[in-house]
């Protein structure tokens, strides 16, 4: 079986991911580097781990989730799909079986807000994942000046955690946002899609999608 470990070191996947980096530095996007996947992975893993999947489907969006943006690494446009594809053909070289590879393609195929959806639990586990991630660290920019709306509305996220109220039947995303450097409402006008992506992904998992920023329940 080919684990999470293994794709994490295998030297083919470090490459895609150093230079989806080093593209996305040059067009001044925030960061979807080492760090960023990780924590997909970990999140994603999560999700399914506390609605008690099995751990083959723990692990396969484990694995999805750090493979989810290495599209990146070829062209920002269309990256989900050019992503999905390469990982696909990743895992046949490491030897994962046609099932377990297809199903990560088709994660990470439909992880992107303009064409994608969610369509399994391993892509609504990674989509909620994904869009989770809002967090100053991702701004790559040093000078404030600089910034754009994107970069403005990561830097002021200061707190991001997602959790699984399985009680209630909610996934909760709580944001803590500095006021000071942009409006809550900047969030919603800049990751409204997101949102709208986040809500579709748990309701496919049968949970509500609550998003508190500042101890506020705004969904």
């Amino acid at each position: 079986m080919v684990t999470y470990e293994d794709v994490v070191n295998n030297p083919e996947v470090q490459e895609f991911i150093k230079n989806a980096q080093k593209q996305l530095d040059v067009l001044g996007y925030t960061e979807h580097s080492v760090r960023h996947c990780a924590l997909v992975a970990e999140r994603a893993a999560y999700v399914l781990s506390s609605l008690g999947y099995s751990e083959d489907r723990i692990e396969l969006a484990r694995i999805a989730g750090y493979l989810h943006d290495i599209g990146n690494s070829v062209n920002r446009v269309d990256h989900a799909h050019t992503g999905a594809i390469l990982a696909y053909d990743i895992l046949k070289e490491m030897g994962m079986n046609a099932s377990d590879r297809t199903e990560i393609m088709m994660a990470i195929g439909n992880h992107d807000e303009k064409s994608g959806t969610a369509v399994s639990d391993i892509s609504a586990a990674l989509i909620l994942a994904d869009k989770s991630d809002a967090h100053r660290t991702r701004v790559s920019k040093k000078v404030l000046s600089e910034f754009d709306k994107h970069d403005e509305v990561n830097y002021a996220v200061t707190e991001s955690s997602l959790t699984i109220d399985n009680e209630n039947k909610k996934v909760i995303l709580n944001l803590k946002i500095d006021t000071a450097i942009c409006p809550v409402i900047d969030y919603f006008e800049i990751f409204m899609d997101r949102t709208i992506m986040s809500k579709r992904a748990a309701k496919y998992l049968g949970l509500w999608f609550e998003l508190i920023i500042n101890d506020t329940n705004l969904l």
